[in-house]
């Protein structure tokens, strides 16, 4: 029998996959719905952690930032309703001798302490970037004063510094000099103040320039001791503009912590002698605890804030013109431009480069 070849037929659609005529178009799928959807649980997860800190700088600061200076416009003494003035506390301000002296003490105290701090950090930091023996003990020597708090240092040289039985006048008889009155005598009280405060301020400014050494371009130096350059060049024209930007916020950050200061003159003179060492903020917590008026002190206290906010601006502005030299961004970009080397100074051997680009 003939062997006839199987019949040609077409393929069906396989197993549980409806033919073609009964096809029907499935909806498309959102794709927009499950990465919104997860976004919203991420935010409110991030809101979940994030909440709580947000409570307490609202409670904290914000709301007693507001509430003070209402209080500033009041006459209120924390016990009694309060009766609004207006501008009568900065009116009273104005006229008030404490509230002047508490100025120039605290003007005194910022002009002696902050240069005082950064030449005696800058110094001691050149000194400490070097590889000596020890290096490391002497660094932190010079930072642990830092983490003591002024409460711990005013009874600290409370007892050092007392006129009877401190241990500075015995130093001093021995040595056959005069007894000193130091926080008792009202000539002395403000620059013992100063020199305390700079047996811990001084770390602070040490351990920041210190690692601002470490980021100086080696190359520069180098590069300036090829030219001829000393120490003393070097420390001029190279390392002190690089440190530019660390001298701005130290300034600022040591203006702002002297116009702040309170807990060692609370601990060692509380103001006195003689209103000698009534600074602002001594004023503030005066004026509101002791003498009830929490409206004036509330006052005081915006007037210092008012300073603040002005010494910052104002090292905002001088931070951004030192950042930005004249005439350098211009320069640069016409040099890549036409390829031209940059200008000699005189006084200054030129290099091979800038040579050899003037001959081209």
């Amino acid at each position: 029998m003939p062997h006839h070849p199987a019949p040609l037929t077409v393929a069906g659609p396989p197993a549980g996959r409806p033919p073609d005529g009964d096809r029907r178009a499935a909806p498309p799928k959102s794709r927009s719905r499950g990465p919104r959807a997860r976004r919203r649980r991420e935010t409110a997860t991030a809101w979940g952690f994030v909440a709580p800190a947000v409570v307490v700088i609202l409670g904290l600061s914000v709301l007693p930032v507001i509430w003070s200076l209402l209080l500033s416009f009041q006459a209120n003494d924390l016990v009694t309703p309060s009766r609004w003035v207006g501008l009568d506390n900065y009116r009273a301000l104005a006229a008030d001798p404490h509230f002047a002296q508490a100025v120039r003490n605290t003007l005194l105290y910022t002009v002696l302490y902050v240069p005082l701090s950064l030449v005696g950090g800058l110094g001691l930091a050149l000194a400490l970037n070097r590889r000596i023996r020890l290096v490391g003990l002497y660094r932190t020597l010079i930072f642990v004063p830092f983490v003591v708090s002024a409460t711990a240092q005013g009874v600290l040289f409370s007892f050092i510094l007392d006129p009877e039985f401190g241990a500075a006048n015995s130093l001093l008889t021995r040595l056959g000099l005069t007894p000193q009155g130091f926080l008792t005598d009202p000539a002395q009280a403000l620059p013992v103040l100063v020199a305390v405060t700079l047996w811990s301020g001084v770390g602070f400014c040490v351990v920041v320039y210190l690692a601002a050494l470490q980021d100086v371009p080696q190359s520069l130096i180098e590069a300036a001791r090829l030219d001829g350059a000393g120490r003393r060049h070097i420390l001029r024209h190279v390392t002190l503009p690089a440190l530019t930007p660390v001298t701005v916020f130290l300034v600022l950050w040591q203006i702002i912590e002297s116009l702040q200061v309170f807990d060692l003159v609370y601990v060692t003179t509380k103001g006195g002698p003689l209103g000698s060492t009534t600074v602002i903020v001594y004023f503030i917590w005066e004026q509101a605890f002791k003498s009830f008026t929490a409206g004036y002190g509330a006052a005081a206290a915006y007037v210092l804030a008012l300073a603040l906010g002005v010494t910052g601006l104002a090292m905002r502005l001088v931070r951004g013109r030192a950042g930005r030299k004249p005439g350098s961004t211009r320069r640069s970009r016409t040099a890549r431009r036409t390829g031209a080397p940059p200008p000699h100074t005189p006084g200054r051997p030129a290099t091979a480069a800038g040579t050899e680009g003037a001959a081209r």
